[in-house]
């Protein structure tokens, strides 16, 4: 049996990773090439890496920190932030990036994620969808970094860009970024029931077991994390860790 996929979720703002939560309140947590060094040591699964403020701010993935990034990573890297037309989605692929991850431009331009799988083939394509609960209380994607709202359900959204060409969902919860309180089961289930695709939860794990539940309650076919893998204890100081093989078969019951 492969072993459930587990991937530490890094988010770059600048040259540096920080740690959000609720996608708020940014705290740094240390040098880019650092962490993946760590995380090689450690045998992780895979790697995701979000620039959280290429798109507000309109600018470009920073081709050259991500360079130095891929070239210490001994496991597969994706990267989004920033990623919207071909160019750079192939330059990025190039410099030996995996699975370009799609987040405000699928919303945008759906028919970007046909365009990217027709050329690279849709295994190297991620679609990434930030949810978080609106005012009246129903599941909302939001784009930006969680700053605009979209009026789109996740569930109706996730199958579009499936059948858009996105080989693997990603499903982010706003609300419970950063929180270590565990994922949003209802959300993950709700999106991971209504696809084909793979789906990746991502948001609230605080634990080990929390990775199981997303799995065996959730439905998911992978689970990310941010704050299980970089912070230790009830101060949040700044650790690298990753739980080994064995714990993980334990809680996927693999």
């Amino acid at each position: 049996m492969i072993p459930t996929r587990v991937i530490p979720c890094l988010l770059l703002k600048g040259l540096g990773l920080v740690k959000t939560v609720k996608f708020k309140e940014p705290k740094y947590v240390g040098d880019p090439r650092n962490a993946v060094k760590l995380f090689n040591d450690l045998e992780v699964d895979e790697l995701v890496l979000l620039d959280i403020e290429a798109t507000k701010q309109g600018a470009r993935p920073r081709f050259d920190l991500i360079q130095e990034i891929v070239s210490e990573a001994f496991m597969p890297l994706g990267y989004g932030g920033g990623v919207n037309n071909l160019e750079d989605a192939r330059r990025l692929l190039q410099l030996g990036v995996e699975k370009v991850v799609v987040c405000s431009h699928a919303h945008q331009d759906p028919d970007f994620l046909s365009r990217a799988a027709d050329d690279f083939g849709s295994q190297s394509v991620v679609a990434c969808l930030d949810v978080k609960r609106n005012l009246f209380g129903k599941y909302e994607v939001f784009t930006h970094g969680g700053t605009k709202g979209t009026k789109r359900d996740p569930v109706s959204f996730a199958k579009e860009l499936q059948a858009k060409g996105a080989g693997e969902i990603i499903v982010n919860s706003i609300d419970r970024d950063g929180t270590m309180g565990g994922y949003d089961l209802q959300l993950v289930r709700s999106v991971s029931d209504a696809v084909s695709v793979p789906v990746v939860a991502c948001g609230g794990a605080g634990s080990v077991e929390d990775l199981g539940r997303a799995v065996k309650e959730g439905g998911a076919s992978a689970v990310a994390a941010g704050s299980l893998f970089v912070f230790h204890g009830k101060h949040r100081a700044v650790l690298i860790s990753f739980p080994p093989l064995a714990e993980r078969r334990r809680v996927f019951g693999e």
